[in-house]
């Protein structure tokens, strides 16, 4: 799990315009990792789980709850959700085994936590994870 939660800490973190961070386990719905200080209620997995296993227009029309949020979705397909609420957001990257999960916060640039968390998936896509 160290390399798992090393990967989350160097590729997002360190980007400085994420603010947090966890990996979910899709078969078990449970999670796997999280950044220090940020916390994933079992709900918010669940949400996030079915954000995928329901139809991604679903999502895309009906928002997104998370962390006592309601988030507009803004993009929503097989592999990515992203949603955002005023100045916060988050991003959810889908891979074989894992959902990413990204926030950022005020002062940060979407972008730079999109592309991060999208290259994060894309890296563990690969590796079969």
């Amino acid at each position: 799990m160290s390399h798992l939660h090393n990967l989350l800490l160097d590729t997002l973190l360190g980007t400085k315009h994420v603010d947090g961070a966890a990996l979910i386990k899709l078969q078990e719905r449970s999670l796997c990792v999280t950044s220090p200080g940020f916390s994933v209620m079992p709900s918010d997995v669940r949400t996030l789980v079915n954000g995928f296993a329901k139809n991604p227009l679903q999502a895309r029309r009906e928002g997104l709850y998370f962390k006592e949020k309601v988030y507009k979705c803004v993009r929503a397909d097989e592999h990515s959700l992203y949603a955002k609420n005023e100045n916060t957001g988050v991003v959810v990257v889908k891979t074989r085994l894992y959902l990413l999960v990204a926030t950022y916060t005020e002062g940060m640039y979407p972008s730079i936590c999109v592309e991060a968390t999208e290259k994060l998936g894309e890296y563990l896509r690969k590796k079969g994870s």
